[in-house]
């Protein structure tokens, strides 16, 4: 698959590397497995040191690295090296003589293989980053380490680096032009399922592209196969996150997917306090957030809590839900139920869609969903104009015969008196919407 979208962080990390040749410059990028971050760094330098951080002894590691340093930089690397710290400082001094970008990939590796080298690694850049033209860029898949490496007053490491780059998901209009590339005569419900399955995580669309998995049913031919990377990726990418504790992490995550996003209603089945669990999920984790009426005050303890990544959800919605079916490898059974409850699961996830779509026009200083006490008079979307005095309201359905503006209105009453003198709209968005 072609490189798609990015053009920011291209622009970023030239920038930087053109900053780089007068002074030293640390970056760190961020970002969950599959993002495209490896494929972003070589897409942005075609000429570098790129160090791959895998878990083996730290000297046969330092072994490997010396080989792709003399390669890359075309020199003889004179003396032996058996720790990093070595190495990386022969490094910072070479760059007091020449300039080149040097990628160290999956940093936070280093945690299990010598975790002193971060200290060490601050000293040696503090010594040389101001008489040096290093362009050092430190990746990391592991989310929560990588941020607390980085932004942990406690770490070594904190403040020292100048550019953060957190890489997300693609966007639903770059989703968008990917299935318009490859399979014109797509349908809105292909659109709808190539958003909630990939999530516009790079590896995922990739994988489809491979596939030829342009529609909803080749989608989920290409998810449900006993070959298919989709089937034990939730676990496999979330399981080293949590670490023992996982099947608790797994269990509310769970029932957030299946619904039950109210502290409230997962303590009541789990039996136990979540507070801590949530609040790493959210802060540590980045894996949920907590979703307010629009308007909500500060406090308000009317709040629900969503999972973030699309394919993490229905992960947790479908394949963790039916993992019986799925260890006995009876992918069919579990096919036919993504087929039954398709239309109700994806509701939510086109009003997400249309949400991404309004934010990205920026048009809108507020949008955002509302609903009272009780779950009453929800409104999917609502979108506020502050700057000319407008005000939307939108209901979304899959089908648009099922929209009822005159209802929308009445649920949305209580909202008009806290905007006296906006212009305000009503809509109905459906899939044909798209």
């Amino acid at each position: 698959m072609k490189f798609y979208n990015r053009q920011k962080e291209l622009a970023n990390l030239h920038h930087i590397e053109q900053a780089s040749q007068i002074r030293s410059k640390m970056t760190f990028i961020v970002g969950r497995r599959r993002i495209g971050k490896t494929k972003l760094i070589k897409e942005a330098y075609a000429k570098k040191v790129y160090l791959f951080v895998s878990k083996k002894d730290e000297a046969m590691l330092c072994e490997e690295f010396v080989g792709i340093v003399s390669n890359a930089l075309n020199i003889k690397l004179l003396g032996e090296f058996r720790n990093f710290k070595n190495l990386f400082e022969y490094l910072m001094q070479l760059g007091q003589h020449r300039h080149f970008t040097l990628v160290i990939d999956e940093f936070q590796e280093f945690l299990t293989i010598n975790s002193s080298l971060y200290s060490d690694m601050q000293n040696i850049w503090d010594t040389y980053k101001d008489t040096t033209k290093v362009n050092l860029i430190l990746c990391g898949s592991i989310y929560s380490l990588m941020k607390r490496i980085f932004e942990d007053k406690k770490e070594p490491l904190f403040g020292r680096a100048d550019n953060k780059i957190h890489l997300k998901s693609f966007s639903v209009a770059t989703l968008k032009e990917i299935l318009h590339e490859h399979h014109p005569s797509f349908r809105p419900k292909d659109l709808l399922s190539f958003y909630i399955f990939t999530g516009g995580v790079a590896k995922y669309v990739e994988l489809f592209v491979d596939k030829k998995a342009y529609t909803f049913e080749r989608q989920l031919e290409a998810i449900f196969d006993e070959f298919s990377l989709f089937l034990e990726e939730g676990k496999n990418l979330l399981i080293e996150e949590f670490g023992k504790e996982y099947t608790t992490y797994f269990s509310i995550l769970s029932l957030i997917a299946n619904s039950k996003t109210a502290r409230t209603e997962m303590e009541s089945i789990l039996g136990k306090n979540v507070g801590g669990y949530l609040d790493r999920l959210e802060n540590e984790y980045t894996l949920i957030q907590k979703v307010k009426p629009i308007l909500a005050k500060e406090g308000s303890r009317t709040l629900k809590y969503e999972i973030i990544d699309n394919y993490f959800n229905f992960w947790f919605r479908f394949i963790y839900k039916y993992k019986s079916a799925i260890e006995i490898e009876n992918y069919a059974f579990v096919k036919e139920i993504v087929k039954r409850d398709f239309d109700v699961y994806s509701g939510r996830f086109l009003e997400k869609y249309f949400i991404q779509m309004m934010k990205a026009s920026e048009t809108f200083s507020h949008i955002g969903t509302y609903w009272e006490r009780g779950n009453h008079n929800e409104i999917d979307i609502v979108a506020i104009d502050e700057l000319d005095k407008k005000l939307a309201f939108y209901e979304v359905k899959l089908n648009e015969k099922k929209i009822d503006l005159n209802a929308l209105k009445q649920k949305s009453s209580k909202l008009l008196d806290k905007f006296n003198g906006y212009k305000v709209e009503y809509h109905g968005l459906s899939l044909r919407d798209m």
